[in-house]
């Protein structure tokens, strides 16, 4: 049995790779390994999960895992992925998990641990998780009065979350009128509540029906078509759309067009930049940030700092040097004066804001950060190991090396493989979409025959 945790946690389809021993096993280890960090006979471990068919399932085996190793279970039902995070701290848990697959289809689902500090629990401790299910030597179970016991938090705790996010804003967007897709997921249980508590802000919300397998399904940060549609036909100024655990936010103009992740934190960096908050006169973004970020930072006298792919890397980078804001392109954007993580529904209502003061439509107000056109590939393997094999071959460091000499430096070529799924992820970056498309393509034909 390989490694357990990814970049992000521990991820499968469940029942084929992911199931309900493997989670009683999590759930016992993590017991254990949080009892020796805290040095509490019960420790306290929040639980959060989505809106999957499968969640359910895994949150029984986990809380039975939990409690019969000691701990005591805080129920949060279903929330947020950045509301365990926040909920942890705000409790005073020792750690909190959650149950979810963020954007990736239904039939995935994950365990996701953070630290009572509401950050994603360092490597080691995942390591000492990892070597008490790997190694078959699981702890001793309790009996008795030592038996955890689940305390139910679900609405309670909920509405301290959307406080949380609504204190974080002092304007009431009057005039505005959005649309919001939760994606069938997480958000469904917070985002009704959260606009509400605006009523000066018009606010229509769609696909918030889960039924446990139409999370992200046409819906949500990964399939905007639907959003576009709505925003254009009723004439809204901004469409918002979150993932299956609502710690991404992308966003639609009033035209309909995409706003990614870079241009959301581009235009909430340059007003922390007016404000003098910018730390450092700078932002983190990731090796995937477009060029046009680049350009941005550039032209705005601001520091660009790139990391690896994954929210884990941007906050280390920002955590380091004391920066403020960092992000993905795909929406995860991380404020450190308000988080821990990455929040769809914080940044949603920060980016509102910037526009709500700008007096601009959202196309004017993100102009000046353009997107290069960037084409991304995804491209099958059939495992770890072949993943590492090709990356590995020179005939695809040389072609690599080639066409970047080709695009003469108005362009640029990122080849990694994905940390949670089978997959090598071909990006080009170019000044037109045929350019950039063109060379993908070549470089997903020398991989295929590696």
């Amino acid at each position: 049995m390989g490694k357990l945790f990814g970049t992000d946690g521990i991820r499968g389809v469940v029942n084929a790779g992911l199931d309900a021993t493997l989670a009683y096993q999590v759930g016992l280890a993590a017991a254990v390994v949080m009892a020796k960090e805290t040095g509490k006979s019960r420790p306290q471990v929040a639980i959060g999960k989505d809106t999957r068919i499968s969640s359910d399932l895994l949150e029984s085996a986990l809380i039975a895992g939990l409690c019969s190793a000691g701990a005591d279970v805080l129920h949060l039902g279903v929330v947020p992925t950045p509301a365990v995070a926040f909920l942890t701290v705000e409790m005073g848990a020792d750690a909190g998990i959650v149950i979810s697959a963020s954007h990736n289809p239904f039939e995935h689902n994950g365990i996701k641990i953070f630290n009572s500090q509401g950050y994603k629990l360092r490597d080691a401790l995942e390591g000492e998780i990892e070597e008490i299910i790997l190694s078959g030597q699981l702890p001793a179970l309790k009996t008795h009065g030592d038996l955890g016991r689940v305390i139910h938090k679900d609405e309670e705790e909920a509405r301290a979350y959307i406080d949380h996010l609504v204190s974080t804003v002092d304007t009431d967007f009057a005039g505005m009128r959005i649309v919001v897709d939760c994606a069938n997921g997480a958000a469904s249980a917070t985002a009704p509540g959260l606009f509400a508590r605006f009523p000066k802000l018009h606010a229509d919300i769609l696909h918030a029906q889960p039924d446990g397998i139409n999370i992200n399904n046409g819906c949500g940060s990964t399939h905007m078509e639907d959003l576009k549609a709505a925003v254009v036909k009723g004439g809204y100024d901004l469409g918002l759309a979150y993932d299956g655990d609502a710690d991404r936010f992308l966003a639609v103009d009033e035209k309909g067009e995409d706003i990614d992740g870079d241009q959301i934190m581009a235009a909430c960096a340059r007003v922390l930049q007016a404000e003098g908050k910018l730390n450092g006169n700078a932002m983190v973004g990731t090796v995937m940030s477009n060029m046009g970020l680049h350009i941005f930072a550039k032209e705005n006298g601001m520091e660009l700092h790139c990391t690896p792919v994954g929210d884990r890397n941007v906050l280390e980078k920002m955590l380091e040097h004391d920066f403020v804001i960092g992000g993905e392109q795909s929406g995860h954007t991380i404020f450190r004066a308000y988080a821990t993580t990455g929040d769809g529904e914080l940044t949603s209502l920060q980016f509102l804001q910037v526009l709500h003061r700008s007096g601009k439509k959202a196309s004017e107000l993100v102009a000046d950060c353009r997107r290069y056109p960037q084409v991304l590939i995804n491209l099958p393997v059939e495992s770890k190991e072949k993943k590492e094999e090709i990356m590995a071959a020179q005939a695809l460091k040389d072609a690599v090396q080639a066409k970047e000499a080709a695009l003469q430096g108005t362009g640029r070529i990122l080849v990694r493989p994905s940390g949670t799924e089978a997959l090598i992820r071909v990006m080009v970056e170019a000044q037109t979409e045929e350019a950039a498309r063109a060379c993908a393509e070549e470089l997903v034909d020398v991989i295929k025959i590696l």
